[in-house]
């Protein structure tokens, strides 16, 4: 039986806000001769555009199920998001990754000294990002992740062009949820970030990408295109019939994700 405690937190990012995030923290040991390292991992998780870090219990059965091999998972909400201060109208790519960071160092200042990134969707492209900036982080998982970004943020506006305008400016944007609002600046600071090259900036450490072939939100060549670009180690798992959210083949996502972080 899994051996695991949950315990919330309150972590500041850069501008003093505080991010919501809580840990499930694994009392379980795994049988081989490198418990003392295993214990210092821990796998920090992204959610994805307008989500938030439970995922609706997803992610919280996620962490509960890796305990159980062993593994401590910290979720959090970036700023402006789930139960973290800050406005929703304000996020960037640039901001996630800013969150991101104190994220990590908090993980680190808790003796956590073997970082292992997740993110789906925008989390995932988030999660790239930063890692090409932090040569510390171990490894890289990503579910669903956004690559070409223009297309994905620019192309669902209602706005005809969402630079037209000033930067604090709102602009109306078609997303799963619905009809949201985000400021211009948030197009602004897209263009600042390529995920494929950050992907290519990670060896030599390991990258996962996981996709659906049904992904109509963002498409599977989103996830060749960062395959490509990676270099070794890296792998691509495909799971066949599989939309954006994985609704119906979460088992298959958490299994690949396991294996894969056993491996290494």
């Amino acid at each position: 039986m899994s051996e695991y405690t949950w315990y919330e937190y309150e972590i500041k990012n850069r501008e003093g806000l505080a991010l919501s995030a809580i840990l499930c923290n694994s009392r379980n040991k795994r049988a081989t001769t490198s418990d003392a390292k295993e214990e210092k991992t821990v796998i920090v998780a992204c959610h994805g555009f307008t989500g938030s870090k439970e995922g609706s219990g997803r992610a919280i059965a996620m962490a509960e199920k890796l305990a159980g091999s062993g593994f401590s998972t910290l979720l959090f909400d970036f700023a402006g998001c789930g139960k973290s201060e800050g406005q929703w109208e304000n996020i960037s790519l640039s901001g996630q990754i800013s969150d991101l960071s104190s994220i990590v160092a908090w993980s680190r200042s808790k003796d956590f000294d073997r970082v292992i990134l997740n993110g789906r969707s925008f989390g995932g492209t988030t999660a790239l990002c930063y890692a090409a900036q932090d040569k510390g982080v171990y490894a890289v998982c990503t579910w669903a992740a956004v690559a070409r970004l223009n297309r994905l943020f620019e192309e669902r506006t209602v706005d005809s062009n969402p630079f037209e305008g000033e930067p604090d400016q709102l602009v109306s944007l078609e997303g799963e949820e619905g009809t949201i609002f985000l400021k211009r600046s948030f197009f602004y600071d897209l263009r600042k970030h390529d995920p494929p090259a950050a992907a290519a900036g990670l060896a030599p450490r390991n990258l996962l990408l996981i996709h659906g072939s049904a992904d109509h939100s963002v498409p599977l060549r989103d996830a060749e295109l960062l395959y490509e670009m990676a270099k070794e180690p890296k792998k691509l798992v495909v799971i066949e019939d599989a939309d954006h959210r994985f609704s119906e083949h979460l088992e298959q996502v958490w299994e690949a994700f396991l294996k894969w972080l056993k491996e290494i």
